[in-house]
């Protein structure tokens, strides 16, 4: 298994609305790309204070590393990830990207 963790810094505009509408829109790509696991959401609540401004993201678990290719290029997933880029401070700089093999 594979565990994709994106971290992103959300501009200072994004309303609470922004936030979990795009979070709604990452949940939906369970139901359309097959090899998705589980996908989790929400704010860094570390108390360590070492986000480095990355106080955001979510963690889609797959169940292959062949199942997280499939995504990364799926249609609805490049979609989403214009989002996610146009949302964040900095564009892709706004991003860390982490897999681990699980």
């Amino acid at each position: 298994m594979i565990l994709h963790c994106v971290f992103m810094r959300l501009k200072s505009a994004f309303t609470p609305d922004d936030k979990q509408a795009l979070f709604e829109a990452i949940v939906a790509l369970k139901q359309v790309i097959p090899g998705i696991l589980d996908i989790k959401h929400g704010p860094n609540v570390s108390p360590e204070g070492l986000h480095g401004g990355f106080v955001d993201g979510f963690a889609v678990t797959f169940e292959s590393p062949e199942a997280r290719d499939t995504y990364l290029v799926h249609p609805e997933h490049v979609a989403v990830g214009e989002r996610i880029v146009s949302s964040t401070d900095g564009g892709l700089a706004g991003l860390l990207v982490f897999d681990l093999v699980i």
